[in-house]
Parts: structure tokens; sequence; C-alpha cells
């Protein structure tokens, strides 16, 4: 689990040697994360803008409500954040990874290999806080994407035949009982409900790396068939991605995820509990 996650306590040991990056951003409340960082951060954590900076707002609403953003876009946000080649990357939010791991997933994407999310999110951190914001030195960092696998929705939709399509909304969204966002509800056939608050422990860490492998079993991932995962946006998904990485197991993601497939009249709907 050491790749992908670190602990408040190894935080606090190596926060002189990191880049750190604030990521806290929610679906019911997306502007409040700049006024919270402000108000108080880890110290040097610099502010990224979940819905500007690691998605292209700009983007049709065909491809989803998160769109991934240019890569040239992405390096230039990066360098903003002081990214640099040789430094370690630590990312954060106050949501137990749900944005954090969109920051981790796209920097790991675009080829920056050593970036790791702080367990359990501010939460779990008990140091000091800092107020107002934080400007570095610019980075140096080079972007490419292409080092994380991603699906289009054709590749999405054939998926389940050949691999396990897990869908990381909650329950209630798969079962097609509520859509409170997209047109339409329900899932993609062939997908299976895998919340990703199931990845996480009641104190908002995720849980030991034995017991997600446990829980992605018991899905019927076990190494034998390829995986991916989806949600509404491709901002969830990317938790989804880093239990798995966290539990050993490699995975794609369907960037466009449920907001793009549901925009596509052509594209059949399941619900119900069941693929």
């Amino acid at each position: 689990m050491g790749d992908v996650l670190i602990s408040a306590s190894e935080l606090a040991e190596k926060l002189d040697e990191v880049t750190l990056l604030d990521v806290r951003w929610t679906l019911a409340a997306p502007d409040q994360g700049r006024p919270d960082y402000l108000a108080g951060h880890i110290p040097g954590a610099v502010f990224v803008d979940l819905h500007h900076e690691l998605a292209d707002p700009s983007r049709p609403a065909i491809e989803g409500r998160h769109p991934l953003p240019e890569v040239g876009a992405l390096q230039a946000s990066a360098r903003a954040w002081g990214v640099s080649a040789r430094r370690p990357v630590v990312v954060y939010d106050a949501s137990s990874g749900l944005a954090a791991a969109r920051a981790w997933w796209l920097l790991r994407h675009a080829g920056v290999s050593d970036v790791r999310v702080l367990d359990g999110g501010l939460a779990a951190w008990e140091g000091p806080l800092e107020t107002g914001s934080v400007v570095p030195e610019p980075g140096d960092v080079t972007l490419a994407y292409g080092s994380m696998p991603v699906l289009t929705p054709d590749e999405a939709a054939e998926f389940p035949a050949a691999g396990t399509l897990l869908d990381a909304r909650a329950g209630e969204r798969y079962r097609g009982e509520t859509e409170p966002v997209d047109p339409r509800a329900g899932h993609i056939p062939g997908a299976l409900s895998a919340p990703t608050t199931e990845n996480l422990a009641p104190d908002g860490r995720f849980l030991p790396a034995d017991a997600l492998r446990e829980r992605f079993a018991a899905l019927g991932v076990d190494g034998s068939r390829p995986v991916a995962a989806y949600c509404g946006s491709g901002v969830t998904a990317a938790h989804e991605l880093l239990a798995l990485a966290a539990a050993g197991i490699p995975g794609a993601l369907y960037p466009g995820s449920w907001s793009q497939w549901s925009n596509l009249p052509d594209r059949p709907v399941a619900v119900g509990a069941t693929p």
C-alpha cells in the first residue's frame, strides 16, 4: 500500500521533501474547496481546483461532466503547483481520498510515477495548519498521457464480456432508483456494483490490503480477468482504482463514465441489482 498511500505520520516526517497538493472538492459543494483551503491547510500545500484543473469544463457534455484536461493544460497547471520530475507528490482532500484520487490517477496517467494519497485525508493530520495561499516555485515536470489504461465507450460496452467492470457509485444509483445528476438512471449492462465507500474503514482510512483483496475477490476480481471502473464522471472511479492499486491489482478507467454513457442515446441502460 505504501506505493500509493502515505500515512499522516509518515507525511509529517517528509513534509519538506514532497510537493503537497490540496484537492478539496465534493459534488455537493464544488466551490467550497478553495475557501476551506484558505481557512486552513497542511503547511506547504498548494490548492488544486478539481473542476478547472483536473478536468476540462469547456468540453461538450457528451464527453462527460469531467473530461480529462488536455495534457498541455495539465502540464502548465502541474508546473504552477510546483510539480518537479525529481520530487515526490502527495495529494489529500477532506473526503477520504474521493477527490485526491483523481489527482493521483491523472498525474500517474501523465507519467508522474511517485504520487501518493494521504490515507484518511485531512482528518488524519494531527499537525498544525496554516492559512492563506501558498505560491510555490514553478516546477519543471514534462507530462504525456498513456501510463494508465483507459476505456472508450465502445470498450466499456465490450469490457464485461472479457473482464470485470466495476460501478463505483452508490448502490441506489447503480440500481437506477435515483439519479440526481445525469439524464438517465441505471448502469452499464454487465457492470457490477462496487461502491467506493466499501473501500474504507469507519475512520475514513483505506482497509488493509488483505481486506481490499478479499472485497474485490468477492466481486470476481482475482487476477484472472482484467478489471476496470467507472462512476458518475470519472472522479470517484479513480478512488476505486486507488483501492485496487493498494491491493496490488491494476485496473483501467472509463473517464467519461455514467455522465457520458447516459448522454449517448444509443447506449443501453440496465436497472436493478443484477448486472
